[in-house]
């Protein structure tokens, strides 16, 4: 005989509020939480050389690059990601939890992650109107693909590989080269 179990949806307080005292990171969507997985080496490294570049390149500027605990919140799909960089030129208490207007969001895909990233987020994220760029990263071939806002979507996609010398990031003025972005990780 089936068993039939009700699933409680929780509230974004309580999502808020537990993640302030969680040791696992959660993602929230619609009223469920879903953990977040770890990552591997490349995956670390990857993201943290593009953090660096971005930060060294906003500094002195408005805006801010953050890495992997800083939430996004995209109220229209009722959702809180943790991307694995995300820049935004909003300002912020010091005790912020979670930006609303990010200009751009990088994935570094995963396993795990690649068919979220690619679907699920890609289309939450064109939602927010602030988001001007969404970049998702592979850590083991060079790869970036990046999806502009052009009318009311991601309409346009540079990707970026091999051979090419960097990413331009319209979003913020800037060519992210790719070696910076694979040091330590591809020869």
């Amino acid at each position: 005989m089936a068993r039939h179990a009700r699933i409680e949806a929780v509230s974004v307080e309580d999502y808020l509020a537990g993640e302030q005292i969680a040791e696992t990171r959660h993602e929230y969507v619609a009223g469920q939480v879903f953990a977040m997985v770890g990552a591997t080496r490349a995956h670390n490294v990857v993201a943290g050389n593009i953090f660096a570049f971005l930060r060294r390149h906003l500094h002195g500027t408005p805006c801010t690059a953050y890495i992997s605990d800083m939430k996004v919140r995209v109220e229209a799909a009722d959702a809180f990601y943790y991307p694995d960089v995300v820049v935004s030129c909003e300002p912020l208490a010091p005790t912020a939890t979670f930006l609303r207007e990010p200009v751009l969001v990088v994935e570094v895909l995963s396993p795990s992650t690649e068919t979220v990233d690619r679907r699920e987020k890609r289309l939450n994220y064109q939602k927010l109107a602030s988001l001007r760029e969404y970049v998702l990263v592979a850590p083991d071939v060079v790869r970036m693909e990046v999806f502009r806002r052009r009318g009311g979507g991601f309409g346009e996609l540079d990707v970026y590989e091999a051979g090419d010398e960097a990413a331009v990031l319209e979003s913020l003025d800037v060519r992210l080269p790719l070696a910076e972005v694979y040091a330590e990780v591809l020869p």
